[in-house]
């Protein structure tokens, strides 16, 4: 009878060590969607401002073209330009530093 030998090959035995590069270590908790979302207000925190002023420009001037007040209408839709402007500007800032760090 022929004995069947096994050939253990060194990438499977050091497979573990690329599931753990993988998925970090052990008892590491992946990051939460709230925890991401705080990480990167922090990261870059003009980028919020500017979409709360984009939102409230957009919201002020709703309410204003509702009541009939046109021309306050048009100056926050041009406020909204302005402020949505104003955050693709710091989303592409933040984006170049962040790469400009790493």
């Amino acid at each position: 009878m022929v004995e069947a030998t096994t050939k253990v090959d060194s990438d499977t035995d050091l497979e573990w060590i690329q599931v753990k590069k993988t998925f970090g270590e052990i008892g590491e908790l992946p990051e939460t969607t709230k925890e991401k979302m705080i990480r990167k207000m922090k990261e870059n925190p003009l980028v919020p401002i500017g979409c709360l002023a984009t939102a409230g420009a957009l919201t002020f001037g709703l309410y204003s073209f509702r009541k009939g007040d046109r021309r306050m209408s048009q100056v926050m839709m041009r406020t909204r330009i302005l402020a949505q402007g104003f955050t693709v500007l710091a989303l592409i800032g933040g984006v170049a530093f962040s790469y400009s760090k790493k």
